[in-house]
């Protein structure tokens, strides 16, 4: 008797956990990487059970959370239509990643939740990496809302907290634009560049210090959106808020902090409860980063 395969006999067990309502209409199910450490399979195995889950109707992907029981009845989002495109793939594909990261991307995954196979995929798209440009292009699209306004400085902030809001949208995007010395070819991201270093021309700045500027806060933003995306990952992993695994991890914190190693860390906010939220950080920063830039053009006589 043939052996049933992995990736059926964990989408079995998450199916018996629906049925049995351990696992409730919009409960988050596992992610790949959960699956991976649970039942000791690749990730390529772990995406092609929640695919088959996904192929029966019984989660569904909801981006920033992960992957949930998916409703029953009228209430479950209709299952997309057939036939392939290339807008449809980078769509599903943007989707996919929205909910479980990067890493749960693969051409086979992408196939599977279409229900053809990976060839066909292809047929529209030559490569995952191509897959994952034009994903980046397509989220790229657009510009900030409203009038462009007066003054540098307020058009870098613009500028800055509409890619801060891309980021925050899509937690993958940071790390698939992330290669400041080998950029990626898209028209999209390229015209955010010209609408930044046109804000800095005409300053008294050389082009050397106008292109400094654009990628110290580009590269700025990308590493204060890394951290969304790993706390993204994470809440996916554990099920936890950042205050229930504060919450959960306090003692172990307490425990080394009576030590005495780190007098300063350990009364820094005596009588004070301090919350790390990254907008506020990323605001933080980019003030601080725009007085720099503001003390260089004043030197330069901008």
């Amino acid at each position: 008797m043939a052996m049933e395969p992995p990736y059926l006999r964990i989408a079995g067990d998450i199916r018996r956990r629906i049925a049995s309502g351990e696992l409730a209409p919009g409960a988050r199910i596992p992610s790949t990487r959960r699956i991976t450490q649970e039942w000791g399979v690749a990730m390529a195995t772990a995406s092609k059970a929640l695919a088959t889950l996904n192929q029966e109707g019984l989660v569904r992907a909801v981006p920033g959370v992960g992957t949930v029981v998916a409703e029953s009845g009228r209430d479950r989002p209709p299952a997309p239509p057939q036939g392939l495109t290339r807008d449809r793939i980078i769509r599903a594909a943007i989707a996919l990643v929205d909910a479980e990261g990067l890493a749960a991307l693969s051409m086979r995954r992408v196939a599977t939740d279409f229900g053809v196979s990976t060839m066909a995929l292809y047929r529209h798209v030559p490569s995952k990496g191509e897959l994952v440009r034009l994903m980046s292009e397509a989220v790229f699209g657009g510009e900030p809302p409203g009038s462009r306004p007066p003054g540098w400085r307020a058009q870098l902030e613009r500028e800055a907290r509409w890619l801060w809001g891309l980021y925050q949208r899509h937690p993958w995007l940071a790390r698939a634009m992330a290669a400041l010395t080998r950029p990626m070819a898209s028209p999209h991201a390229m015209r955010y560049t010209e609408r930044v270093l046109g804000a800095l021309n005409g300053l008294g700045l050389t082009p050397t210090q106008i292109i400094h500027i654009h990628l110290a806060l580009l590269g700025y933003a990308q590493g204060v959106a890394a951290a969304v995306e790993l706390e993204s990952q994470a809440r996916q992993d554990t099920g936890m808020t950042p205050e229930e695994w504060m919450a959960a991890n306090e003692p172990r914190m307490e425990s080394i902090q009576t030590t005495g190693s780190f007098p300063i860390l350990s009364t820094l906010f005596e009588g004070e409860r301090f919350d790390l939220e990254l907008g506020t950080l990323f605001e933080f920063g980019l003030t601080r980063m725009l007085d720099g830039v503001e003390a260089l053009v004043e030197r330069s006589g901008g």
